[in-house]
């Protein structure tokens, strides 16, 4: 029986997933083998020595201490593109709030509420205070090709846009669904350059914190928009502010609002809307229901934030699992220790990411509980488990 807490209320959907002979779901459950999170702050918070991963139902892992995961073997799976087409028609919204006034413009309308006759020629009257310009024809910039980018190129192509998208580590399952006319950057800057409208698209590390600022809005056109539905950290807002009053950018859209913001009249807040609809909740849940449940029940990865995809199909009852540093000769010291216990391999995978190595091993037999805990004391050796599939 795997034991599951749910750090949040998760969509029915994928609660619905979790056999209930084999698996038990709760808001508070003790020594739980995994965690099941959407927005709830794990950073500070200690997590049980029985978690063996954690599944984020959404994109980002802000909220999950990664590192100090990854350090003590717990597998860390978000669901890329599960919230993807939620985000997508956001950022098609704010392309047009951003170009045509139309928030201001409504809100003003709501000013004539007591007008009552006066109204129809009030509205003609003032109407060209609240115009922009058409989507059609000019270029979009897209940094970041992933799930979204790539939904929000396509679309902006079917809008007549012309497409630059700039992505160093574009995935081949993304190069694949992108439209041929979408154009390729060389570098950032030289995106910046040519878009009329900026869409970012990236997650939220070190080396992106900040990304747009003072410096990278000289290489921009003076009236530039930029969207920002992705985090709120990838740009220095008072570089926004700054660059909006100067007029150098014509407006900035955003899904973080902060108080600095809300008080500068060309920042348009969302309050946190893009992943906010129903189909996208469900879709995520799903997402990270089945990933943590192939996790648990047979080994497999995928999706994992800090360790490598790793797959392999079973061809014994008997499954061995070994997390460790990436260093040399840790599958050979694997293989000395389940030959000196008399067991035979009949699978092994092997693959790592950055400095961790995760392992799928089926054996021929069962491995005796002294064999683990002679793997256990290997150096370098994070955790070991094993799986026995029954008939």
């Amino acid at each position: 029986m795997f034991r599951i807490q749910t750090m949040n209320k998760i969509s029915s959907p994928g609660l619905e997933l979790f056999p209930r002979d084999r698996y038990e779901v709760a808001g508070e459950i003790p020594n739980p083998d995994a965690l099941l999170v959407r927005s709830a702050d794990l950073q500070g918070l200690v997590i049980p020595d029985s978690v063996l991963a954690i599944a984020r139902a959404g994109a980002g892992v802000n909220n999950i201490p990664v590192p100090q995961c990854s350090d003590r073997g717990i597998v860390v799976f978000n669901t890329p593109g599960g919230n993807a087409n939620a985000v997508k028609e956001l950022v098609i919204a704010a392309l047009l709030f951003s170009s045509r006034n139309i928030i201001g413009g409504v809100n003003w309308a709501r000013t004539l509420a007591d007008r009552a006759d006066e109204v129809p020629d009030l509205v003609e009257k003032e109407k060209s205070k609240f115009e922009g310009p058409e989507l059609k024809g000019k270029t979009l910039g897209i940094v970041g090709l992933g799930a979204i980018g790539v939904m929000v190129a396509n679309d902006a192509v079917s809008l007549g846009m012309d497409v630059i998208g700039y992505d160093p580590y574009i995935s081949v399952d993304a190069a694949w669904d992108l439209s041929r006319e979408v154009l390729r950057a060389d570098t950032l800057e030289g995106l910046l350059a040519k878009a009329d409208y900026l869409s970012l698209h990236i997650p939220l590390m070190d080396t992106t914190r900040g990304l747009l600022n003072a410096e990278k809005f000289r290489f921009m056109k003076k009236g530039a928009r930029v969207i920002n539905l992705a985090r709120g950290g990838l740009v220095n807002e008072a570089d926004v502010i700054e660059a909006l009053e100067a007029g150098k950018l014509a407006s900035y859209i955003t899904d973080f609002p902060s108080a600095e913001l809300l008080s500068c009249k060309k920042a348009i807040c969302i309050p946190h809307l893009g992943a906010s609809t129903p189909e996208a909740e469900d879709n995520c849940a799903v997402m990270a229901v089945k990933q943590l449940m192939d996790f648990l029940e047979t080994g497999g990865i995928r999706n994992a934030v800090n360790f490598p995809r790793c797959k392999l199909d079973q061809r014994s009852p008997f499954r061995l699992l070994v997390v460790n540093r990436n260093i040399p000769n840790m599958v050979g010291q694997l293989s000395t220790i389940l030959a000196a216990a008399d067991i035979n391999i009949l699978d092994l995978i092997n693959h790592h990411r950055d400095d961790y190595a995760y392992n799928i091993i089926d054996t021929e037999q069962k491995v005796p509980d002294a064999a683990l805990e002679h793997l256990r004391q290997v150096g370098g050796i994070i955790r070991v488990r094993t799986i026995e599939r029954r008939p």
